[in-house]
Parts: C-alpha cells; structure tokens; sequence
C-alpha cells in the first residue's frame, strides 16, 4: 500500500479545520501531520522548508505545496473529483458568486474581525491588549453579517449546492458561536443544517480531538 498523495498539515484551528472537512466531503486519501499553533511543531526546522510562513494549514500534493485555508479548498475541489451535491462552479457568474462568499467569510469576517478578537481577546499575553478595537471588532462583525443574514437559507447551502462558500460561512459561525457574538436565528440554524453533514462530524474529531476525549462530544 503506498502513502497518500495528500497531507494536510495542521490541527486544532478553525482554519485547519476546514480544510479536513473538505478532505472528508470528497474523499481524499490523506495523510495528517498534527501540529499545532503556538506549540513550538510550526517552528521546527523541517516545517520551515514546508511553510516558511510558519503558519497552518498547509497542503502537500505531491510536490505541489499550498498554503492558505480558502486557497486550499478550493483547490481541492479542482484536483480531485467531486462527489454528487457538491457544487463547483462551471461558468463565470456562478464562480464570481462563490468568490464573493468565500472572500467575505475569509476578509470582512476572519480577518479583520474574528482574527483580532483572538489575537487582543484571548491572547493577550502574546498580542498585547486592545478592547477598544476588539469592541469595535466586534461592532463590525455583527454589522457585516447581519447585512447578509437574509441571503442565508436557514436550512440548505449558500448556492445550488453545498459547496466550499459553506466550508468557509459554517466555520465562521461555528467561530462566532465560540466567542459568544449574538447572532441572528437564520445563522445558527444554517449551522446546524450544514453541521449535519457526516463528513463535517469526521473533520471534528481529527481536528479537534480533546473535544472527544474521555467519552466527551462536542
């Protein structure tokens, strides 16, 4: 039996994560290398030739490496074939749909809002501490996706079909739920509809195994 073709390098962060769920939607073959942030395994000399950002996920595919959770899923979802009910775009509009989601999950919401609250917020012996811009972090997150709560189904996915938009919107709810934002109704019951996927069960116990430690669910 040979190794996998694919490893995915990292755990325990949101955005390893989704990665692992996309991995499992479609099937892949994967070989898991479960490092963690803030351990000291992203420093070691051997990930420095595979990331020399230091940061995780990382994908290897063959000798092809990548980096960037959105990046990556993407990815994916065009290296390898894609089960039925796995939407992926075929003509330009539908693609520019898909980008907007994962460009606004990934920016507006990650980034310049999730991101800082858990530098400032809950990491503030590394980050040093900042509650006016986490209150204001904060302000912004909840102006920005209740702009779009509306275009979120309660129950069904962001497109035709699942797809890597979900990957991204669900992870970011699951985010917020964590940091305790209120959010609107829609968006939590659109994450327990997308939640119910097998394949996002699986990723949550390979990248989150403490949460299922001792008989424990999460």
């Amino acid at each position: 039996m040979t190794d996998p073709a694919v490893t995915v390098w990292g755990i325990g962060s949101t955005r390893t994560f989704r990665v692992h769920w996309t991995v499992a939607e479609l099937g892949i073959p994967c070989a898991v290398r479960p490092i963690r942030s803030r351990t000291g395994e992203t420093r070691t000399e051997e990930y420095g030739h595979v990331n020399p950002k230091r940061k995780i996920p990382t994908l290897q595919h063959d000798d092809f490496v990548l980096s960037e959770s959105g990046a990556i899923v993407a990815y994916l979802t065009r290296a390898f074939p894609v089960p039925p009910g796995f939407f992926v775009p075929r003509e330009p509009r539908a693609q520019a749909r898909l980008d907007e989601w994962v460009s606004f999950a990934s920016m507006e919401l990650d980034a310049h809002s999730l991101y800082l609250l858990r530098r400032h917020r809950y990491l503030p012996e590394i980050y040093g501490e900042a509650p006016e811009a986490c209150e204001s972090a904060v302000e912004y997150f909840s102006t920005q996706v209740g702009a779009v709560a509306e275009r979120v189904p309660a129950s069904g996915y962001l497109l035709e079909d699942f797809s890597i938009a979900d990957v991204l919107m669900t992870t970011i709810v699951d985010w917020a739920i964590a940091y305790e934002i209120d959010l609107p109704g829609r968006l939590v019951a659109y994450r327990d509809f997308t939640a119910r996927r097998p394949a996002y069960r699986t990723a949550l116990r390979l990248n989150f195994p403490e949460r299922f430690d001792n008989g424990k669910t999460a």
